[in-house]
């Protein structure tokens, strides 16, 4: 029987910058699991996921082309609890048995599931580990605005859409302060890292990674970091939560 990988969570709320954090883990050798690119492959059309939202919404949350509209279904669920809750019922059974699918078929030892709504979701209790990516509010507001193109009230209904920052840092096991540098983060990212292998036994830091870490500049910190992090703000109703329309490059 294979060797059960160990598995990291991550998570943080919208704008504090896991897209960020993934890349680095995934540049330093880990498999990484995006629950947001799980949930856009399993609403695409024709699929039965999409078939429960539509009759669940109806079909104007459909673009012409019959896939999802996202920003549609945003302007729905975030601002109605009830609605919100319906589609988490649908979205978050099917997404997190994929999760658990790949986690079962990768080879590599150490795994990070993506997810915003990690602790909403059963995802935590599969996890050795949980990492939380914080900033101030301030930072998440002005991140979101300028990452979105969203108005300040459009963007503060959306983070007041998710729990206080401040009750994921209470249940997290790391907590990685993303309201510096882009070096910074990456610097405790690396740190964090090499815990963990010498926790697995590594003798090297670096040697579940075959190429070196990615370089950010300053100015990626809004547009690119987290660019698959909700252009639209509808993947946020999924247990990962960060959604784009389209994939990150």
């Amino acid at each position: 029987m294979a060797r059960r990988p160990y598995v990291i969570g991550l998570t943080g709320n919208i704008a504090c910058g896991k897209t960020l954090v993934l890349r680095e883990l995934a540049a330093l050798g880990a498999e990484t699991i995006d629950a947001d690119e799980v949930a856009r492959t399993l609403v695409q059309p024709g699929s039965p996921v999409l078939a429960k939202i539509v009759e669940a919404f109806g079909p104007s949350i459909l673009l012409p082309d019959g896939s999802l509209d996202r920003r549609a279904l945003g302007a729905t669920v975030f601002r109605d609890h009830e609605a919100l809750r319906r589609l988490e019922e649908i979205t978050h059974p099917v997404i997190v048995a994929e999760i658990r699918r790949r986690i079962a078929e990768t080879e590599r030892p150490v795994v990070v599931i993506d997810a915003i709504k990690l602790f909403e979701s059963s995802l935590a209790r599969d996890c050795d580990e949980v990492w939380v990516v914080t900033c101030t509010p301030e930072q998440q507001l002005t991140r979101l605005m300028s990452r979105n193109g969203l108005s300040e009230e459009e963007a503060l209904v959306r983070i007041r859409a998710q729990p206080p920052q401040e009750e994921k840092i209470a249940r997290a096991d790391r907590v990685i302060d993303n309201s510096g540098t882009i070096d910074e983060t990456r610097r405790q990212v690396r740190e964090l890292w090499q815990e963990v292998l010498r926790k697995l036994g590594y003798p090297q830091p670096s040697s579940l990674a075959d190429r070196d870490v990615s370089p950010y500049t300053a100015g990626e910190r809004t547009d690119q970091t987290e660019r698959r992090d909700d252009r639209d703000g509808t993947a946020e109703t999924e247990p990962d939560a960060g959604g784009s329309p389209r994939p990150a490059p």
